[in-house]
């Protein structure tokens, strides 16, 4: 498993759409592509402008297979809400999450 975090800027006004936007977007990539195994949201508490979408692959080569471009067609309507700042990759070694 990886899991990919993508760090995003979002003005506060514009969160609500970004947040839409992404939950959607999560469902169809969840749904359409082998290997995507949703995501989760956080906003960072000190400021409300960072937002960090994190994403469960079962594995980077399904990740690298969707990301195929720096800019997938899938995430096009998150980039024109939000500045995608960063993505980092890291690999899952244990979950103890419920």
């Amino acid at each position: 498993m990886v899991r990919i975090f993508y760090r995003w800027q979002v003005q506060p006004a514009n969160f609500e759409a970004f947040k839409q936007t992404w939950r959607i977007t999560t469902t169809n990539i969840h749904a359409s592509v082998p290997g995507a195994l949703g995501s989760f949201m956080l906003r960072a508490c000190e400021d409300e402008s960072e937002i960090i979408t994190v994403a469960k692959w079962d594995s980077l080569a399904s990740w690298q297979a969707f990301w195929v471009t720096d800019n997938p067609k899938e995430m096009e309507g998150l980039r024109k809400i939000g500045n995608r700042i960063s993505v980092d990759l890291y690999e899952e070694i244990e979950d103890q999450t419920r």
